[in-house]
Formats: structure tokens, sequence, C-alpha cells
């Protein structure tokens, strides 16, 4: 057998987005009824209640937006929703809605009752946004015949339906559209607990034996996000079926996580080598983005959205309007002394970037 090859998952082990791979793993572990779903017990009850109320009455419920983070079971949820519903599910993105004809497509042709998921609602065209708003409503569509002065708006009766949208970015929601779903989930991460009982469910489904110290030790490891955990627990059975006897043991866990370079906080090789330049090259900083993705050899773009938001969010890293910041915790993290005029958050005028001077 091939041994695993900690190259291929440096970067994506700990990535909360879902790579095409993946996908299909995903969907094996998915819960399919709001019962065994985990976690977020506020926005289960909630949903519940919307669901099963909807059903009495015999109507489609009100329209859906869940807000969070990637890999928190935005999509899960919508599936589950359709599948409470007992019914079909019709599944498509922001980004695949380009004009208000693509919409006017998918809306036409719902069934009576059919769940609509859209994810990444957020960055639909406006042309498709302002169809929607009629067509959360008044169920109707208006098609536009011809062209400039002439053109004429034909009103198209829909099916009743249930729009799911799913969000990473509810601020670049409008309003107007906001204020049409008559439910909103705001997703939060998980605690360990509930990350071990996620973990001991999939790997029950993967028929992978597991201890209970080496669930906690990958939840541990797992950043509060369910996609991450089940990532993680695939690579640490590939590691116990290569190298061990196939059982998931705490020691099993610990080599595996270690050899794709998820250390005991969750942090991967980014994660460290942000930390490592911030105190190395830059004294703690203040540091612009620009200056800090150089000096560790990738993108803007891609230290802002991969390794700064849990670094900020676990206290590792902290934005300043003059700069990124290592914290105490990361200098004890990485087993360092920090200096006597460490900024810790203060700001001074060194090593900052005039692009980042106002953009905290």
């Amino acid at each position: 057998m091939h041994e695993p090859d900690p190259g291929a998952y440096e970067r994506e082990a700990v990535s909360p987005e879902a790579g095409s791979d993946e996908q299909q793993a995903e969907r094996a572990l998915r819960p399919r009824v709001l019962g065994d779903f985990v976690g977020q017990e506020r926005v289960r009850e909630q949903l519940s209640l919307v669901l099963h109320s909807a059903q009495r009455r015999g109507s489609a419920p009100d329209h859906v937006l869940m807000s969070g983070p990637p890999g928190l079971g935005k999509t899960t949820l919508a599936m589950i929703i359709a599948s409470e519903l007992g019914s079909p599910l019709r599944i498509s993105s922001g980004p695949a809605i380009e004009r208000s004809g693509d919409l006017a497509a998918v809306l036409s042709t719902l069934q009576e009752g059919e769940v609509l998921f859209l994810d990444e609602i957020h960055r639909m065209a406006r042309p498709a946004e302002e169809m929607l708003y009629v067509a959360m409503e008044d169920f109707r569509v208006d098609v536009m015949v011809g062209k400039g002065p002439g053109a004429t708006a034909i009103p198209l009766d829909i099916a009743p339906f249930t729009l799911v949208g799913a969000t990473t970015r509810a601020g670049l929601l409008p309003a107007p559209l906001r204020d049409r779903f008559g439910f909103t989930a705001q997703m939060d991460f998980y605690d360990d607990e509930e990350l071990e009982r996620i973990l001991h469910r999939s790997a029950g489904l993967l028929g992978a034996p597991m201890d209970a110290d080496a669930a906690a030790e990958i939840a541990r490891r797992s950043r509060g996000t369910p996609r991450i955990a089940n990532r993680l627990l695939r690579r640490v059975r590939d590691y116990a079926e290569v190298r061990g006897d196939g059982t998931l043991t705490l020691g099993t866990a610990r080599s595996a996580l270690d050899l794709y370079e998820v250390d005991a906080s969750g942090l991967d090789r980014l994660d460290r080598a942000v930390l490592d330049s911030l105190m190395s090259k830059f004294r703690g900083g203040p540091v612009g983005l620009s200056t800090l993705a150089v000096s560790v050899g990738e993108e803007p773009e891609t230290v802002e959205a991969v390794a700064e938001p849990f670094l900020v969010r676990s206290g590792f890293v902290a934005r300043t309007p003059r700069g990124r910041v290592a914290t105490p915790m990361a200098w004890d993290h990485m087993g360092r002394t920090p200096p006597p005029d460490a900024a810790f958050g203060a700001g001074t005028d060194a090593d900052t970037d005039t692009d980042e001077s106002v953009t905290p």
C-alpha cells in the first residue's frame, strides 16, 4: 500500500472550504434528519418549530437564511429541511445566477413545495436579486419581452416554494433581500464535545474503530468546524490503516496529525509561518498584510482568507489600524519570549504598509 503523502494535504487539511474531491465523502457522512444533526442546538430547535408548524398548516414554511463561516453545516441543514418536509431539493449558487433570466429559468420549473437552496446567495447578480424579491413574496416572476422602451413585463405565476439561502458574508446581502426571509439562522463554531459526537458518528459510518481519546484529540485540532473534523478523521484513518492495525487510538491520532502538520491548537504550516514571520522578522508587528504575505511567500488574499480568520479568532493575532500584531498567546504558543517593546495591539509606526494603514 502507498503511504499517505503529507505534502498533498498541508494546505487543505484545516481549510473550511470543501474541495471537489471530498464532496462525495461529505455526502456519505451527512445526517438526513434534524434529530441526527449535532450541534447548533438553538438553531435546530427554532428550525424544528418552523418546519413542524408549516406541516401542520399544510403550507410552505417561511424562507430560511443561514449565515456563518464555511464548514458549519449550512448545506446539510438545507438538505435536512427538504427531507423533513418530504419535498424535492433544487441546488444552485449565487455565482451561477449571472442574469435574471437564469433565475427565472430555475424558478419557473420548481414544483409546488420544492425547496430551492442557493449557496453563496450574496454573490448573486443584482438584477436577479430584484426578481427574487417578487418571487419570494408573491410567487411570481416578471419576464421581460422585447428590448428598450418597447419592452413589456409579462407576469408568470410560479409554484409556492421555500428558499433556503446560505451566506458566509451576511453583511453583503441587501436589506430588502434579508427582510424577506422569515427565519434567519446564525451558525456558530462548535465546541469540542459536539465535535467528538460528530466524530464518533462519522467513524461508525466509515467503519473505523476509534477510542474516545482519539476523538478528543482530533476535535481539539479541528478549529471548531465539523468539515475539518471529518477531514482530519479520514486522514487519521488512512494513517491507522497504513501504519497501524486500523484502530484510531490517541497515539495514532497524534502521529497522523503531526505528520500532516496540524498542531495541538489546530494551526497548520501556513499559520505557523505567519506567526514565525511576525515574530522573527517584524518583532511581533504591527506589519501590513502585503508585507506579511510576501515574507511567507504567499498572496495577500491567501493569508487573509486562509490563515488570518482562525489566528484572529483564536487570539494569536490582533488586527490594528496599523497592521497585524502577534499577541502574548502567540509568543507563548511558539515558545518564544517577546521583546520588551512588543506592540501587543497598541500599534507603532514601525514595519507597516501604507496600503494597510486603513484596513484593520
